[in-house]
């Protein structure tokens, strides 16, 4: 097991703090580093996809759980798979494709470990009627404060409190996942463009909204006065042999192969591109190529579930200070909420590039699980903007006024008092913690700014 001492950051770049990193390559490694902690704890860390500090622990231990990374059992025939919390979801997924599986749940970005989409209880684009990857874990290994691995399963508190509990009851080992059956690893996709926020809020729920199971829309938060809001929406399903082509359809009836991992490596795009103008000048772009209106287009799944990962130094295009992802949901019947917010945004010109619009429909039983009924939007802000904080907790209020929600896992500036009136269930996830760890054993820099 190699032992070094490294500045780490969420994916957004900001606030490094310093930890003493392990990387175990078995659990029992991982359990001696846990038995082994300092005073400042220890906490397991995936591939530091969190936006912000959820993954770091300053002057503590951190886990790089990468190492523990094996599929054990994939059981075709029940449709479910066992792996270690350090396998990620686009090796999860390749493996699960070439037999015609899929996850239920599949986040914005391939590159999380199963682990960490566990203790962040992901959700995908499908969510009013998939919900989020708690609902389909069938049992989970936690290594507690005590050292021992613990079974974990669906209907326990420990269970509620782990799935969207941010890696702070213990160090997820292993989870057994349910899957689901899909006949091709393609997606078949529609786009249409909306002209102001009203237009796409409509255009989500037409004909009852769930006419598809994924939809997400991307919104153009530079745009002003009528065009407020406008975006582009996209729809997806998997598709059926029949919607492929001839040459296609002969392929599908061969054996299956799992394709190479062919990922961009080293710096691909200069940092700091993304002021104002760019942003404007990206955002007409790409609303103004968007077709109004097509149906029919395929799509590899990697192409429609995570667009941007072909991007991997998409994050230096926000600057040294790196960014803030704002992550929000507030419920149907407060959609005035959504506009203010939108309003907000667009007239405080932020360099917005990516912003996407999804619903949400019933919530999980995770305690600090963030989905809810209603909508979500997730912006991405340079942290170097003048005056980002104080912006940020003016719309923390509005959100929490509409009692709406601030997303744990992508925060990194959130009030403590904020959180706690944001998350009813916080009082009791923090009465289990200080049941099953009194001396503290598992923190984070996020724990400890918000009192988690």
């Amino acid at each position: 097991m190699s032992v070094d001492t490294v500045s780490l950051t969420g994916w957004g770049r900001t606030a490094p703090t310093t930890a003493v990193r392990f990387s175990p390559r078995t659990y029992k490694e991982a359990a001696a580093v846990v038995r082994g902690r300092g005073p400042r704890g220890a906490l397991a860390r995936g591939l530091g996809r969190a936006p912000g500090d959820a993954a770091q622990n300053a002057g503590g231990s951190v886990l790089d759980m990468t190492g523990l990374d094996r599929v054990r059992a994939l059981d075709e025939e029940a449709g479910t798979v066992r792996c270690d919390a350090g396998v990620t979801l686009d090796r999860l997924l390749r493996v699960l494709l070439s037999r015609g599986l899929f996850l239920p749940v599949v986040p914005g970005s391939g590159r999380i470990t199963v682990g960490g989409a566990i203790g962040s209880d992901v959700h995908g684009t499908d969510h009013p009627r998939a919900g989020s990857l708690a609902r389909y874990v069938a049992g989970l290994d936690l290594l507690t404060a005590d050292g021992q691995v613990r079974t974990v399963t669906p209907g326990t508190a420990l269970f509620d409190a782990t799935t969207g509990g941010l890696g702070l009851t213990g160090v997820i080992l292993s989870a057994t996942l349910r899957l689901k059956r899909v006949a091709t690893p393609l997606v078949a996709v529609s786009t249409e463009r909306a002209t102001d926020l009203d237009d796409l809020l409509a255009r989500f729920t037409a004909a009852g909204g769930d006419r598809t199971p994924y939809a997400s829309a991307w919104i153009d938060l530079l745009a002003r006065g009528r065009a407020t809001g406008r975006g582009v929406l996209t729809r997806g399903e998997h598709a059926p042999p029949s919607a492929l082509p001839a040459h296609a359809r002969r392929t599908m009836r061969a054996p299956r192969t799992v394709p190479p991992d062919h990922r961009p490596t080293g710096p691909l795009l200069p940092g700091g591109l993304l002021g104002r103008t760019a942003a404007a000048l990206l955002n007409e772009v790409r609303y103004r190529s968007a077709p109004r209106a097509r149906t029919g287009e395929l799509r590899t799944t990697a192409a429609f579930f995570h667009p941007l990962d072909a991007l991997p130094d998409a994050n230096r295009l926000y600057g040294r200070a790196g960014l803030v992802r704002y992550r929000f949901t507030v419920g149907y019947g407060q959609e005035e909420t959504l506009h203010r917010i939108v309003r907000r945004i667009s007239a405080r010109r932020c360099p917005a590039f990516r912003a996407e619009l999804q619903r949400f429909g019933a919530a999980g039983a995770g305690l600090l699980s963030f989905p809810a009924p209603g909508w979500t939007l997730a912006v991405d802000l340079p942290a170097a903007l003048p005056g980002l904080g104080r912006f940020l907790d003016g719309l923390d209020d509005e959100v929490a006024a509409a009692g709406g929600r601030v997303c744990l896992a992508a925060d990194s500036r959130l009030r403590p008092e904020t959180a706690a009136a944001m998350y009813p269930g916080l009082g009791a996830f923090r009465k289990l913690r200080a049941e099953l760890d009194p001396t503290g054993a598992f923190r984070s820099d996020l724990a400890r700014r918000l009192a988690l």
